[in-house]
């Protein structure tokens, strides 16, 4: 009896469809981001470490704390450090006002509120819409980029925020969560 091939996987699938010139681990099937403001530049972070969007609200501040880290908030028994991104990434000083938002991300084992001046939209980027990043000095380490997305007129900062905040809070911060 003929048994009908079985069909390719997804993962097989999506591993057929490469980013171009992207290193072999930058080379990933994720292809939704959210879209965030920092100052005048547009970023985005894989959706699927999203847990929240949630207004700003003034944290519980910590003695001693470096300045990027803001305080702590109590969230559903979840105690969430609060990290501003415009002062750690020595940007021009914004104002917390309605705009301001806090994005509550799952990174691994951290769940960490990071603060930016507002969010736009969810983007699905296809693999000729990325390219790799060029060196510059943006604040993020190259190693913590993982392409540049093109939108129309839109430019993104594509963030490995997984891998970010790994190195983040791997000690750097002296916060740790949960």
């Amino acid at each position: 009896m003929n048994r009908p091939s079985p069909a390719p996987s997804t993962a097989a699938l999506e591993s057929a469809s490469l980013i171009p010139a992207l290193p072999a681990s930058e080379n990933t099937p994720i292809r939704e981001f959210l879209a965030f403001k920092l100052g005048d530049e547009e970023y985005g972070m894989n959706i699927l470490c999203v847990q929240e969007i949630r207004s700003f609200e003034k944290p519980t501040a910590l003695a001693n704390a470096p300045a990027d880290i803001l305080g702590v908030v109590n969230l559903r028994g979840v105690i969430v450090p609060i990290i501003d991104l415009r002062v750690r990434l020595k940007l021009a000083k914004a104002t917390y006002d309605a705009q301001t938002v806090v994005i509550v991300v799952n990174a691994g084992p951290h769940v960490v509120g990071l603060v930016v001046d507002g969010v736009s939209d969810v983007l699905t980027l296809k693999p000729e819409q990325m390219r790799p990043v060029p060196p510059l000095d943006s604040g993020f380490s190259t190693e913590h980029l993982l392409a540049l997305g093109s939108v129309d007129e839109r430019m993104l900062i594509l963030l490995d925020i997984e891998k970010y905040l790994g190195t983040v809070l791997g000690g750097a911060t002296g916060i740790r969560t949960h």
